[in-house]
């Protein structure tokens, strides 16, 4: 049987294809790059705002390979389907519906190609509905990718701007990574959370814009550890979640 990792190598050339096409029209711009640590464990925490399009701009900033939650929607090709026809009816509205007719040719084998390969290349299904046994086997899971020195990456947010919310592009952040960090840092292992801000990436396909990232230096539970699990990770949850933002507000287009 395959690694995840070989998995990723043999599905490359079709996954830079995709990556290229959903950030077609987009030029990344990104600031702290040297952050992105090349080996060992790691959990990078970022804002999502651009659906399928942030994973794309990190898959291909990212020097490693990198493994996702992602929604289990993804996972099966009737909702999968589904959830196409929403993304082009939420940025295109009525337009939506004659341009997912217009790509259904080009649909089809996407989906096939998507849903056949998501579990196979090391991805970890996620269901909000089922909170918190899916949450424990998600944290269990990440957890013994980074035991195997793999780097992963934990969104923030639901993939799209909420406009409601007092901060639209940063959503209030789950404690998973930090619960993960602080799991792991009791084993007698420290693994560096880099924080990561994201913006451009909830304009459309197509659209000719610049993706800014912006990537901060790593940081470590065991300097926010108080003595007391809940304390302790619900502090480094809120420093990672400042962080965040102040990377955000950092970046040119603010």
């Amino acid at each position: 049987m395959r690694t995840y990792e070989e998995e990723l190598k043999k599905v490359e050339p079709i996954t830079k294809r995709l990556i290229n096409f959903a950030l077609l029209g987009k030029k990344i711009e990104i600031r702290g790059k040297e952050n992105l640590a090349k080996k060992g464990p790691v959990i990078i925490v970022s804002n999502h705002i651009g659906s399928f399009k942030d994973i794309a701009v990190l898959s291909k900033i990212m020097p490693r390979p990198i493994f996702f939650a992602a929604s289990k929607r993804l996972f099966s090709r009737d909702e999968l389907n589904l959830l196409i026809k929403e993304y082009f009816h939420r940025y295109f509205k009525g337009f939506g519906f004659f341009l997912s007719l217009v790509l259904n040719p080009l649909k089809f084998p996407f989906v096939n190609f998507i849903t056949n390969n998501i579990a196979k290349t090391g991805s970890v299904p996620v269901d909000p509905y089922h909170g918190y046994r899916n949450v424990k086997f998600t944290i269990k899971k990440f957890q013994e990718y980074l035991e195997q020195e793999r780097a992963i990456i934990l969104f923030q947010g639901s993939g799209h701007i909420m406009r409601n919310d007092q901060n639209p592009y940063i959503s209030s952040f789950e404690r998973g990574f930090s619960v993960i960090a602080y799991n792991l840092e009791k084993k007698g292992i420290s693994v560096p959370v880099i924080p990561l801000a994201i913006f451009g990436t909830h304009l459309p396909i197509s659209i000719p814009a610049k993706i800014w990232i912006n990537v901060g230096s790593p940081m470590y539970i065991s300097d926010y550890l108080t003595g007391k699990r809940k304390e302790t990770v619900e502090k480094f949850k809120n420093a990672l979640e400042i962080k965040t933002k102040t990377l955000f507000f950092k970046n040119p287009f603010r």
